[in-house]
């Protein structure tokens, strides 16, 4: 056989490398068919138990929604009592003696936090304390005390500080004067803190600054407050228990804290601000000394000047010198008369 006969009886590459690739092909189609098939029984009944269990656990994991509520609601009124005795609590505004600052059945919300790194009320701002002693005698002023399912939730409500407590006697005012201040609140006039009248256009339009019970002038002793409603003719404040044993002074320890914000309704709110009248600086000047009693002592007149002495006494008192003077001038004379004399006895 020649050369040529052996050459035209080969196939031809490119048939060769086409079959070369179809081969391939189907190697790589046979292992990935066996790869993902399952094996035997076993490995399949395996696998199905490894589901099972899998489904077991998520299910023992997964609670229905009855059973986790409850603790959903003890964390809620966890916090809220946390927030209320610490942070912020709401009270709610039962009278109109704040008007028009506040209205009646308004929502403030009270900042409890800076007094427990010693912060004090400070003149213009609105706080919450609790009734000095006989401010709120009236126990219709403090809300309905009946019992029954209401009043059982009221007071667990209260207790995490989502709803006023029925039993606390706690008001509402606008500091006026702290410790150390004299307040002269005179019928007709404006209300003066240490001698320094008070704009005030928040009061209520209409009322007067001292309304229909003028105190006159106290002094506010220290670790106390004054305190007067913005709707000075219907508000009980310190002007009404002036004379009573605690002078119509509140104690610092007594204040809950600072209302600052109107929370509700929507329509009212709105922060509660200082008004710029308690930032001049002449309110902080000491203020005229004063008498027991609550009133200020008048100051005391000046000495009469002395009367002019008389011509004799003049004349004793001016005796003494002139005398000394002239007989300082004689033994002067005498002694220089003696040294003459003997100079003229030696020669």
């Amino acid at each position: 056989m020649s050369i040529e006969e052996r050459d035209t009886d080969r196939p031809a590459a490119p048939a060769r490398a086409a079959a070369g690739a179809r081969l391939g092909r189907a190697a790589r189609a046979a292992w990935a068919d066996r790869r993902w098939r399952p094996g035997s029984r076993a490995d399949v009944a395996r696998g199905t138990a490894r589901r099972g269990a899998g489904r077991g656990r998520g299910a023992r994991a997964r609670r229905p929604w009855w059973k986790e509520l409850p603790v959903l609601v003890g964390i809620a009124l966890i916090l809220a009592l946390g927030i209320k005795t610490f942070f912020v609590q709401a009270f709610s505004i039962p009278s109109g003696s704040m008007e028009n600052t506040l209205q009646i059945g308004d929502r403030v919300l009270v900042d409890k936090l800076t007094p427990w790194f010693g912060a004090e009320p400070q003149r213009g701002e609105v706080v919450v304390f609790h009734d000095p002693g006989g401010w709120l005698d009236d126990p219709t002023a403090t809300g309905h005390q009946g019992g029954g399912l209401l009043s059982d939730v009221q007071q667990a409500l209260a207790a995490v500080g989502l709803m006023p407590a029925a039993s606390e006697k706690d008001l509402i005012k606008r500091v006026i004067a702290v410790g150390g201040d004299t307040v002269t609140c005179q019928a007709g006039g404006p209300v003066k803190v240490n001698g320094v009248p008070l704009d005030e256009p928040y009061i209520r339009p209409g009322s007067t600054p001292c309304g229909e019970r003028p105190a006159g002038t106290v002094k506010v002793p220290a670790g106390h407050l004054w305190v007067m409603g913005d709707h000075r003719d219907d508000s009980q404040d310190s002007r009404y228990h002036v004379h009573e044993p605690g002078g119509g002074f509140v104690p610092v320890q007594n204040v809950i804290g600072r209302a600052f914000v109107v929370a509700w309704p929507i329509p009212h709110w709105s922060g509660i601000p200082v008004p710029a009248t308690f930032d001049q600086r002449r309110l902080g000047a000491p203020a005229p000394a004063t008498a027991p009693g609550n009133a200020l002592a008048a100051a005391p007149p000046p000495p009469p000047p002395a009367p002019p002495p008389p011509p004799a006494a003049g004349l004793l008192g001016a005796l003494p010198p002139t005398l000394w003077r002239r007989r300082r001038r004689l033994r002067a004379l005498s002694r220089r008369t003696g040294d003459t004399a003997a100079v003229t006895t030696g020669r």
